[in-house]
C-alpha cells in the first residue's frame, strides 16, 4: 500500500514572519560563501512530511508497498513521540525543502540556515555533478509508466517483478559515474522501454509505438538473435554494475526492461548520498550552527536552540551520528588551517607539548572547509583528516559484538584500529562488493557472480532472498562465489532450492573428514 499522497496534499507558501527570515538567512548564506541554486520552501503539516518522506523526498512517485510500510512506520514514531522531521530537502534544481508547520519561528529559522548547507553541498561537491536535477520531473515520468504497465499487464505481475528489481537495486557501481570502465558503453541506451533493440529509432515514449512498431522490432530481434555467434564466456571484464549486465543480457520483456532501468536510474540518484552521509550533514550542521550562534537567534531562543541542537547531535552507545562525526571534524580541520598544523613540520614534529600548543596564525580554515567540501567523499574524508588528537577528543573506539555477554564491547581504542572500522563502515555503505564474472557459467547460460570478501561473511539468509530474485530476472540458475569461515564457498540457486557447497581444496578436505 502506498500513502494517499496527491489525494488532499496542499502545498503553501511561507508565512510572512517566516518568509521574512528566509530571506534574511539567505542573503547570510551568500555572504558567508554558500553557493546555491533558488530554494523554494513549503509549509506542511506532519502527516504530508509523513507522506513525502516515506516517498524519499519526492512528492510522486511509482505505486509500491514498501512506500506505504514506511509511511505507517513514521506515522506510528510521530504519534507515540519516537521521532519528528524537522526538515526535508531534495537535490533537484530549484531544489525543494519541506518544513513543519507546527515549529517554532526558532526551529523554522535552524531549518533553513540548515537546508542551505545541504543545496550549497549538492550543488558543489563533485560527487553529486552526475546527478539529474530534474529529478522530480523524472520521478513523477517513472511513477507514469510503472502505472501504465499495472494497467495493461496487472498489479501482481509488475509489483512482484519490482520487488525482485528492488532487492538488487545496491548491485551498481557507484564509482561508474567517474571512472571509465573496461565495459563502459552507451548507457542511456538501456533507460528506453525497447532494451537495446535492433533497428531502434530514437523518439518519444508517445510516438515508439508509430516510429518502431513492434512487429518489426521482434523480426529484428530474431534475425539478430539468429545471426548472434555464442559467447563462451562474458563479460570479458568483472562486472560491478550488475543491473547494467541484466539490463543488457538477461531475457526480459520490453517493459520488465523499462522497470528494471528505472530501478538502477534512481539508485544512482541517491548514491551520492550515501557516499556523503557524514559530510552533508556535517556540513549543513556547521552552517546552521554558525549562523544561527553568530547572527540569528536572539536571547530569547538560545536555550531552545542549545536543547534542539543537542538532541541533533547527541549520539548513542554503539551507533555513529553523521551529524555530529561530520560537524566536529569540519571544527577540527578548520582549527587545523588555521594554527597551521599541517605540512612537513607539523607532521615531523614529535614533541606533545609543542604539538599541543602549534600556532602560525596561518588563518586558513574557512578556504580548507570549503576545498574539502568540493572534493571529497566520506571515505577520503576520514581517510585524509581522522587524526589521533580527534579520535582522543571525541571518544571513539571500535567495538565487537560479544556472543557470551549478548551485547557490544569495546574492543580497541587505538587510532589506527578506530580509523579502519571506520573506514570499513562507509566502504560501499558497508555492504558486500558483488560482481558478475561471467554470463555463462559452466557453458550452460548460467549467472556466476563473485562477492569480494573483505574480512566479513555474507549473510547466507539474504543471499537466498536475493538469489532467488536474481533467478527470477535471469531466469537460469545463480551462482555466486564466495568464501564462509575462511572456506571458499558457491552458493547456488536454482530457482527452488538454495545450496551451498566447498569448493577445491575445502571440499577435499571435508570430504576426507566424512
Amino acid at each position: 500500500m502506498s500513502p494517499p499522497l496527491g489525494q488532499g496534499l496542499t502545498r503553501r507558501g511561507l508565512p510572512p514572519e517566516i518568509e521574512a527570515s528566509r530571506v534574511e538567512i539567505e542573503q547570510m548564506a551568500h555572504d558567508h560563501g554558500l553557493e546555491f541554486c533558488e530554494t523554494i520552501f513549503e509549509m506542511c503539516n506532519w502527516d504530508e512530511i509523513n507522506m513525502i518522506a516515506s516517498y524519499g523526498g519526492f512528492p510522486t512517485r511509482y505505486p509500491h508497498w514498501r512506500f506505504g510500510m514506511e509511511y505507517l512506520r513514521m506515522k506510528t514514531g510521530y504519534e507515540w513521540g519516537l521521532q519528528k522531521i524537522y526538515e526535508m530537502v531534495i537535490n533537484t534544481e530549484p531544489s525543494y525543502a519541506y518544513l513543519l508547520d507546527n515549529n517554532t519561528l526558532m526551529d523554522q529559522k535552524l531549518v533553513m540556515a540548515h537546508v542551505f548547507g545541504h543545496v550549497d553541498f549538492f550543488q558543489q561537491n563533485l560527487w553529486f555533478e552526475h546527478t539529474n536535477r530534474k529529478m522530480l520531473d523524472e520521478m513523477a515520468n517513472h511513477a507514469a509508466r510503472i502505472s501504465r504497465y499495472i494497467d495493461r499487464y496487472g498489479v501482481e505481475a509488475v509489483e512482484g517483478f519490482l520487488d525482485a528489481c528492488l532487492s538488487i537495486d545496491n548491485l551498481i557501481d557507484p564509482m561508474r559515474p567517474h571512472i571509465v570502465r573496461a565495459d563502459a558503453r552507451d548507457d542511456e541506451a538501456v533507460t528506453d522501454p525497447a532494451i537495446d533493440g535492433p533497428g531502434k529509432l530514437p523518439s518519444k515514449t508517445y510516438m515508439d509505438k508509430y516510429i518502431n512498431p513492434p512487429d518489426y522490432l521482434r523480426r529484428m530481434r530474431e534475425k539478430a538473435e539468429a545471426e548472434r555467434v555464442p559467447e563462451l564466456q562474458f563479460p570479458e571484464h568483472p562486472q560491478r554494475d550488475v543491473l547494467l549486465f541484466l539490463l543488457r543480457h538477461a531475457p526480459m520483456s520490453s517493459w520488465q526492461a523499462d522497470v528494471l532501468a528505472i530501478v538502477r536510474e534512481e539508485a544512482y540518484y541517491f548514491a551520492p548520498q550515501g557516499q556523503t552521509k557524514i559530510m552533508n550533514e556535517g556540513w549543513a550542521s556547521y552552517w546552521h550552527s554558525h549562523l544561527m550562534t553568530r547572527h540569528i537567534m536572539d536571547d530569547s531562543e538560545i536555550i531552545d536552540f542549545a536543547d534542539h541542537h543537542a538532541g541533533t547531535m547527541a549520539t548513542r552507545p554503539g551507533n555513529l551520528n553523521p551529524y555530529k562525526l561530520g560537524l566536529e571534524l569540519f571544527r577540527h580541520i578548520e582549527e587545523r588551517w588555521d594554527k597551521g598544523q599541517f605540512g612537513k613540520d607539523w607532521v615531523d614534529c614529535t614533541d606533545e607539548r609543542e604539538r599541543a600548543n602549534w600556532d602560525t596564525g596561518a588563518g586558513l580554515g574557512r578556504e580548507k572547509i570549503f576545498e574539502i567540501r568540493r572534493t571529497h567523499n566520506d571515505v577520503t574524508f576520514i581517510d585524509s583528516f581522522l587524526t589521533p588528537e580527534f579520535v582522543r577528543q571525541q571518544g571513539l573506539f571500535a567495538y565487537e559484538y560479544d556472543k557470551r555477554s549478548r551485547q557490544f564491547v569495546i574492543d580497541d581504542r587505538d587510532f589506527m584500529a578506530v580509523k579502519q572500522k571506520l573506514l570499513f563502515m562507509l566502504s560501499n555503505h558497508g555492504q558486500p562488493r558483488i560482481q558478475v564474472t561471467n554470463g555463462n557459467h559452466a557453458n550452460r547460460g548460467e549467472l556466476e557472480l563473485t562477492h569480494i570478501h573483505e574480512g566479513v561473511d555474507i549473510q547466507l539468509d539474504w543471499a537466498r532472498e536475493t538469489m532467488g530474485n536474481l533467478f527470477r530476472i535471469w531466469r537460469r540458475p545463480v551462482h555466486l562465489l564466495t568464501s564462509i569461515d575462511d572456506k571458499p564457498t558457491v552458493a547456488t540457486h536454482d530457482g527452488n532450492e538454495f545450496r551451498t557447497q566447498l569448493v577445491g581444496a575445502a571440499a577435499k578436505k571435508d570430504a576426507k573428514k566424512s
